[in-house]
Order: structure tokens, then C-alpha cells, then sequence
């Protein structure tokens, strides 16, 4: 397993390996003791799965507060994904900063993205699944976002403003300068 830590440290790209022959291949996706040792050690309590039509479906910022905050372990099965992460840990070092990462199926990776982050992605192509482990259950009254575009966070988004294909509630979620403190 490859695990690298990105620009923001707390945020781990891993890629399982995956072991191919003439049926197609094998792949050990999540192993507790083998993640632990890689700093991922919350225990996961739910499954989602999405699936996003169109390129350029963006999904987020999005996060829960306490007392549900979620640590999500992201995957791409179909198509790909531009992923982010942004550091909402007003305590932390490197709040207000992201990380991001391509993953696909073709590259395998996963990204953690531990409580404490807002989360988002794009979808590079049409028909892309994205799987995510999550480290508490979802709560409606515990869910916060900030806008995708907000320019104070200036996240180089692989698609255009006029492109991008958002949900209702994704379209009015406040600026990152007017939004709560969230951890």
C-alpha cells in the first residue's frame, strides 16, 4: 500500500495495490491495522456510494460539526474525480489551507480526509461513481457547507463557474468569510 501525505499533512492519498491477471484483478481496498499504521484509525460507520451523470458535477464544500463531525475515506470506481480538501480547524496550523488529488478508477487512490475539513469534488468525467467510508453517521442538523467558488479559498476548480453542474442546496451555501466557525 503507498501512502502519501499531501501538502496539507493531515490529509493521506493511499493506493492500495491491486494484483491483475487474465480475469481482471484484486484488490484489498481497506485493511483496520494496515490504515492505523498509516494514521487512519477512526472507526468507519457508513458507506456512500454517488454517482454523477455529467462532467463536471461538483459536489461540496461540505462538512458536519459537532457532534457528528465526519472523517471520509474517498474513492473513485468508475470515471474520476478532482478531490479537495480545506482546513476548517480554526486551531490548526494550517487552517484555510487544501489538498487535492485526482483519483480514478484507473489510479486506484484513495483520499482521507479526516474531521475537521470541509470536502468537495469534481467530476472529470461523465458516469463517475465515488464511493466514501465515513467515520460517524450523517445528521442534517450537524451538516455545513461553504461555496465551491468562493474566491477567498481561490481552489483551482477543473471546470468553469458557467459549467459546473451544482445541487440546489450547493448553490446558496455561504462564503468561507461569512460562514460560522465550523470546528
Amino acid at each position: 500500500m503507498k501512502v502519501e501525505r499531501l501538502r496539507v499533512p493531515d490529509l493521506i492519498l493511499v493506493t492500495p495495490p491491486r494484483f491483475g491477471d487474465a480475469r481482471g484483478f484484486f484488490s484489498e481496498v481497506f485493511n483496520a491495522p494496515r490504515f492505523a499504521e498509516a494514521g487512519i484509525d477512526l472507526p468507519f460507520v457508513q458507506d456512500n456510494q454517488s454517482l454523477s451523470r455529467e462532467r463536471g458535477v461538483v459536489r461540496g464544500l461540505h462538512c458536519q460539526v459537532a457532534p457528528h463531525p465526519q472523517g471520509k475515506l474517498v474513492r473513485c470506481v468508475r470515471g474520476a474525480i478532482w478531490d479537495v480538501a480545506v482546513d476548517a480547524r480554526r486551531d490548526s496550523p494550517t487552517f484555510g489551507q487544501w489538498a487535492a488529488a485526482e483519483l480514478s478508477a484507473e489510479n486506484w487512490a484513495q483520499l482521507w480526509v479526516p474531521p475537521g475539513f470541509l470536502h468537495g469534488f469534481c467530476t472529470l468525467e461523465a458516469d463517475t461513481e465515488v464511493i466514501y467510508k465515513v467515520t460517524d453517521m450523517y445528521d442534517r442538523e450537524s451538516e455545513r457547507g461553504v461555496a465551491w467558488n468562493d474566491p477567498d479559498l481561490a481552489l483551482p476548480w477543473p471546470v468553469r463557474e458557467a459549467e459546473a453542474v451544482l445541487s440546489d442546496k450547493d448553490r446558496v451555501l455561504p462564503r468561507w468569510a461569512e460562514a460560522p466557525a465550523l470546528f
